[in-house]
């Protein structure tokens, strides 16, 4: 955060925003926008819809918080993510016109917003699963990992940054870092499941 701007618990905002606090809902708007736009763009959208619909998602949450009808079972982040998605999914079904290149979404629309809601907390917590598995998965393992999926870096400065004697030796060691980080997710995720 910059010098000066408070830095706000999901519970902090709600009470902030609903007593009227302009910088709240600026600091809220800006802190979640990456996420929609990433899933707006991954799916067949543009810059301006993503910040249209993120928009128009923020609205929603902001005017549920301002007449009290809001009551968060989840994050902020999940709410807005289930927001936005079903908005998203909804202005996708207008511009195909129902031309059938929507089959695998339509399931979705046809769900209630609570529905969507569980599917998006589900996917939180399998985030927060994968960033625990992440951190007993040691080194090189996680740097390997989190340079080719998160830093987008290619195989050719992994072998060099990681010192393997060729890219297929480095293409070989993410593949077996990607099974042990797979085995160590779904023991997290039935340790979850159990409780």
């Amino acid at each position: 955060m910059g010098k000066g701007v408070p830095s706000y618990t999901d519970e902090e905002f709600v009470a902030a925003i609903r007593h009227g606090d302009d910088r709240a809902l600026a600091q809220l708007y800006r802190l979640h926008y990456p996420m929609i736009s990433h899933y707006v763009l991954q799916n067949s959208g543009t810059e301006d819809e993503a910040k249209d619909v993120y928009q128009e998602g923020v609205m929603v949450f902001y005017e549920k918080v301002r007449d009290g009808s809001l009551e968060l079972s989840c994050q902020i982040k999940t709410y807005l993510y289930a927001v936005c998605r079903r908005l998203w999914l909804k202005r996708l079904t207008e511009k195909t016109r129902f031309s059938g290149r929507l089959d695998d979404h339509e399931p979705f629309l046809e769900t209630g917003a609570e529905a969507d809601l569980v599917l998006a907390e589900e996917r939180d917590r399998q985030f927060a699963l994968m960033g625990e598995a992440l951190e007993h998965l040691g080194e090189p393992c996680r740097s390997l990992l989190e340079g080719f999926y998160l830093l987008d870096k290619s195989m050719q400065q992994l072998t060099a940054e990681f010192g393997y004697t060729n890219p297929d030796n480095a293409k070989n060691q993410k593949y077996k870092c990607l099974v042990r980080l797979k085995k160590l997710f779904f023991a997290h995720y039935k340790e979850e499941e159990s409780f």
